[in-house]
């Protein structure tokens, strides 16, 4: 999808990566993995903090583990590094920069969801302190049968649970392993941050800088929405007693 048609299209769904992209959560990731590492001793090899971003922490953690000769600690080294995210989280959220808006301007045409790698009853709270949450029809995260990014399930359920088809929806990413999430699902992708290189820019349909971009802004303003959307289903509250949508395993 070109630049100029990516920005006259109206999507059937929106759905947000949630660290790096609606929440400033990555510098707690980064930072406890450095805490991690210097728990237990390990230097991985140059370049591991661009290769760890994005990933589930349970992959997370074993990489730590591998790349510092250590393939036995991964479980451990994978709790460690939910304890200490979980210590810094607790600090009030930042939203990122244009997100509030994007968001707020995107529910006005679209159904919208959140399509994370980390843990429920992190993203969750983290949205409802920064007054997101309730933009959104569902969360999902890696659990039951759902596989974490880079495989496609939680962009294909967020889809689902939106009533969208994937091809109709879109995602909005800031990280190589949520990209390739993305494509893989068949969404078409708007990345956001800094500039990556083109290997990731190369799987996107448009990378801008930030979400303040005035074209994106503009863009979701100018929407009207497809259609009306369905009345959102009962579901049973999630165990953060936001009563989201959640995906049921098969």
């Amino acid at each position: 999808m070109t630049l100029h048609r990516i920005l006259s299209w109206t999507p059937a769904a929106v759905v947000f990566d949630c660290d790096g992209t609606l929440l400033d959560t990555e510098r707690h990731w980064e930072t406890a993995r450095r805490r991690v590492l210097d728990d237990v001793g390990l230097t991985p090899a140059a370049g591991f903090a661009e290769r760890a971003k994005g990933l589930h922490y349970t992959e997370c953690g074993q990489l730590m583990a591998d790349e510092g000769g250590r393939p036995e600690l991964g479980a451990d080294l994978a709790d460690r590094l939910l304890r200490h995210f979980r210590a810094l989280v607790c600090e009030h959220p930042v939203i990122m920069p244009g997100a509030r808006d994007l968001v707020r301007a995107a529910a006005a045409f679209a159904p919208l969801a959140v399509a994370s790698n980390c843990p429920r009853d992190v993203v969750e709270p983290g949205l409802e302190e920064a007054g997101l949450l309730r933009h959104f029809r569902a969360v999902v995260v890696p659990e039951g049968t759902i596989r974490p990014k880079p495989d496609p399930d939680v962009y294909l359920t967020a889809a689902q649970l939106c009533g969208a088809d994937p091809a109709d929806t879109l995602a909005v990413e800031d990280t190589h392993c949520g990209i390739l999430a993305a494509v893989r699902a068949g969404l078409t992708v708007l990345g956001a941050g800094p500039w990556p290189g083109e290997e990731t820019t190369a799987l996107t349909d448009l990378w801008v800088e930030t979400l303040e971009d005035p074209r994106i802004i503009r863009w979701a303003t100018e929407r009207t929405p497809l259609r009306t959307s369905p009345p959102k289903p009962a579901a049973a509250p999630s165990p953060t007693g936001s009563g989201l949508q959640q995906a049921t395993a098969p």
